[in-house]
């Protein structure tokens, strides 16, 4: 790879990486063309961005990446390496999850989301449990919703429960009677 081609490779990660909130680090290797193929487009549909890099490339580029320290990575970077790129904070790991129930790999090398850095395979199904900011909020909603559904039930049940009540007291004259003169 000539120095032209590294500085482009150099700077399409910086790219991917720019306004990246969860990038998570993988190890595909072993994975045959068909599997990888699969493997990516899985990601495609859950909206992950799936690219295989060069660790030096990589970890050049994250080394000029303002804002963020990415060096505790680092140290995994070795063997096969993709980065997936996305959204939503557990769906790579839901992905890689999913993918090995049939496959072995891939495997976790590091992830970084929320601020925080996770290293480590092992730390794959802690990944696939967090919340998902949609998730998050769909639970306060509902959350918030409950005591209000149940506030909303009971004054339907008082409101049909009166008017039960006030049905039952007034009984309707029969056909052929006059009411009665007071």
């Amino acid at each position: 790879m000539t120095k032209e081609n590294k500085v482009v490779a150099i700077q399409e990660i910086k790219d991917l990486l720019q306004d990246a909130k969860v990038v998570y680090v993988a190890d595909l290797e072993g994975l045959n063309a068909q599997k990888s193929s699969d493997f990516r487009r899985a990601a495609f549909k859950q909206n992950i961005k799936v690219k295989v890099v060069k660790n030096t490339l990589l970890q050049k580029a994250m080394e000029q990446m303002e804002g963020v320290d990415y060096s505790e990575m680092f140290q995994t970077f070795k063997g096969n390496t993709a980065i997936l790129i996305s959204e939503t904070a557990n769906a790579p790991a839901k992905l890689i999850r999913d993918f090995r129930k049939k496959e072995e790999k891939p495997a976790l090398k590091s992830a970084y989301l929320q601020e925080t850095f996770y290293i480590g395979d092992q730390n794959l199904e802690t990944l696939a449990n967090i919340k998902s900011k949609e998730e998050m909020l769909g639970e306060i909603i509902g959350l918030l919703q409950s005591p209000i559904q149940r506030l909303v039930s009971a004054l339907q049940n008082k409101a049909e429960s009166a008017g039960a009540e006030e049905t039952a007291t007034e009984t309707p004259a029969e056909e052929g009677e006059t009411p009665a003169a007071e």
